[in-house]
């Protein structure tokens, strides 16, 4: 019986990892993002916690795809992960939310800090060399920031990042 149970208990953490946790980078997915997010709502309600969101989008990554094929783009998606989260603390949650999309939930930050947080990434990004089978790979992204504000919800603020995101991209 006791092994049953460590076989169920085992297999129920397994599926916990599927569903919330990406498949190509060892980051939370759009789901484990959200159930995060979710709690630092309830510790900015709770407790007047200042904090933020950064969606960031990789540029040309569907060029890179068409040229280099699915593999670079793969290659270059856990790249831009391992930067991202090197870039920021440990206690932040950096996340694949889908495609060439990520998330990132900066604890106790306010706006001056996730726009110091999101122009020290971008720069990160551009420059750091990404080589795909010989071929140096020019890399770039776009960051969005939302603050959480007391009273949000998880889609507003994903809402807001998001639209931060293309008015970066637009201004560039």
């Amino acid at each position: 019986m006791r092994a049953e149970v460590a076989r169920l208990e085992q297999r129920i953490e397994q599926l916990d990892q599927l569903a919330h946790f990406d498949s190509l980078v060892p980051l939370p997915n759009r789901r484990g993002f959200l159930r995060q997010l979710e709690m630092r709502i309830d510790r900015a309600d709770r407790y007047g916690d200042h904090s933020a969101v950064l969606f960031v989008d990789v540029d040309g990554l569907k060029v890179l795809n068409d040229s280099f094929g699915h593999h670079a783009g793969d290659a270059a998606l856990v790249h831009v992960a391992q930067l991202l989260a090197a870039g920021t603390r440990q206690s932040d949650c950096v996340a694949r939310f889908g495609g060439d999309e990520f998330a990132i939930l900066l604890e106790h930050a306010d706006g001056k800090e996730a726009a110091e947080t999101a122009a020290r990434l971008v720069d990160r990004i551009a420059g750091t060399d990404f080589h795909h089978d010989g071929h140096a790979i020019p890399l770039s992204a776009a960051i969005g920031i939302a603050l959480i504000e007391p009273g949000d919800r998880c889609e507003a603020v994903i809402n807001r990042a998001d639209r931060a995101m293309y008015e970066e991209k637009a201004a560039a």
